[in-house]
């Protein structure tokens, strides 16, 4: 029985390694521009990448549960855990940004010039999940909240990215063309995972508890959003949680 949260944890990185195969082995094909042939990735195994990352994030919400349930938390599982985490939440998506990256460049004219250099920042979004979780497994702080945002928000918030382009609610998917943006995205994230800001965590007390008022406000809001957005419900979630934390932030850690 001891061994169930670490079997579900492994669950979590064999996804995240799967989606890291769909990634390197998307097909290519070659498209026209400016009468000069170039290689362009097929954004199909792309998805698949995404729906593993919220696969990776259902047994990472297991694992965790199942260790309080069991009464089985141990120092190997939580190393575990962050090991698998790094992978899923961190290494997929700095790959998917990458590959947003090398896309939204070929849209432009740029494409002549660009290169490894101008797609590297994506592979910082796995350097700072690295030492965001490295930090967080020394920080006796993080008990009742999270101080900056989890990987697991990170990584499902990067996975909707490519859903958003293939569905493109309310023509949302366009602006993951421009590179500026994406470029952006990718330092907001970064610094809010290594951010000394107190975030909510989703530990409910009790139904009565006056602290549950933001995590329901984030639920409702979320299940309100997904009719309406779709997809794009995702961004929604996570800017809304960042606000509510600000808000609802303790008065100590």
């Amino acid at each position: 029985m001891k061994q169930i949260p670490n079997i579900l944890t492994l669950g979590n990185l064999f996804c995240g390694a799967l989606a890291i195969i769909f990634i390197l082995n998307a097909p290519q094909y070659i498209a026209q521009f400016n009468d000069v042939d170039f290689g362009v990735t097929a954004p199909e195994p792309v998805y698949w990448a995404s729906a593993m990352l919220v696969l990776a994030a259902v047994f990472d919400f297991l694992d965790g549960l199942a260790a309080r349930a069991l009464g089985v938390q141990s120092p190997m599982g939580k190393e575990l855990d962050s090991l698998a985490d790094v992978v899923s939440f961190g290494l997929v998506p700095g790959m998917i940004l990458f590959r947003m990256l090398r896309i939204a460049y070929m849209q432009t004219e740029e494409v002549y010039s660009m290169n490894y250099v101008l797609l590297a920042p994506a592979l910082l979004v796995p350097c700072f999940a690295a030492y965001r979780l490295a930090k967080f497994n020394l920080d006796t702080r993080q008990t009742e909240h999270f101080i900056g945002v989890p990987t697991p928000a990170v990584g499902l918030l990067v996975a909707s990215f490519p859903l958003i382009m293939l569905f493109n609610p309310y023509n949302l998917g366009h602006y993951f063309l421009n590179y500026w943006l994406l470029y952006a995205i990718i330092a907001v994230l970064c610094y809010l995972m290594v951010a000394e800001i107190p975030m909510l965590s989703f530990k409910f007390k009790g139904l009565k508890d006056k602290n549950n008022l933001p995590r329901i406000i984030l639920v409702v809001g979320t299940a309100a959003s997904i009719p309406l957005l779709g997809f794009a419900s995702v961004p929604f979630a996570f800017v809304l949680y960042v606000i509510l934390s600000l808000v609802f932030k303790p008065k100590s850690i």
